[in-house]
């Protein structure tokens, strides 16, 4: 049996590490700890995709320990692109998909909730079996690659992937960030124009 504390840490991260854990040969079941029913919610939707057996408990208000065991199911399988030290790969012959990220939040409605929303949606894309080939940032989306934004870590994770993290030359001057890019590179608008148009699959948020 093991153990995964998520206590705090927003989506998707609890689905996440509960895969990765159920995806060892080794680990038959993991009792997950979180403070929310969503997270409880999603890693049941995690758990009966894979015809895991599923249950929780409410071991104090707003705590939960979730217990998933693999009762003879398949498990996910650890990608092999993925080195010992759980660094991300790509395939040999990856899709073409470019990210466009056009603002440092995700959705309508709350600014605070969408900061939280493209950090996580970031994070995600460090998990994909093949990662992106390129991410592009343009308007407010820059800041999500300037010194103190809470992406760094992710996005330098799928820069040593081989991911290109280009944002917008245009709007890091409009914005005065000038010198404070914190990875990647700057492109100008022809340049993003060339990685929209020969990508296979354009995600755009």
């Amino acid at each position: 049996m093991k153990t995964i504390d998520v206590l705090g840490q927003p989506c998707p991260i609890p689905v996440i590490k509960a895969k990765k854990a159920l995806g060892q040969a080794d680990v038959e079941a993991v009792t997950v700890k979180v403070d929310n029913i969503v997270a409880v919610q999603n890693l049941e939707k995690m758990a009966r995709g894979y015809g895991y057996d599923f249950s929780y408990q409410e071991v104090s208000p707003g705590l939960f320990d979730v217990l998933i065991v693999k009762s003879g199911a398949a498990a996910p399988a650890v990608e092999e692109e993925r080195s010992e030290q759980g660094e991300i790969r790509p395939s040999a012959a990856p899709e073409r998909m470019v990210v466009v990220i056009g603002k440092d939040g995700m959705g309508a409605g709350s600014d605070e909730l969408g900061k939280i929303l493209v950090k996580g949606f970031i994070y995600s894309l460090t998990e994909l079996k093949t990662p992106p080939e390129s991410v592009v940032f343009f308007n407010s989306g820059v800041f999500l690659t300037a010194e103190g934004s809470s992406a760094i870590d992710d996005l330098k994770r799928l820069e040593a992937a081989g991911t290109n993290i280009l944002s917008c030359g245009t709007c890091i001057n409009y914005f005065e960030l000038q010198g404070k890019l914190a990875v990647g590179s700057v492109a100008d608008m022809y340049g993003i124009t060339e990685k929209m148009a020969g990508a296979s699959n354009t995600i755009s948020i």
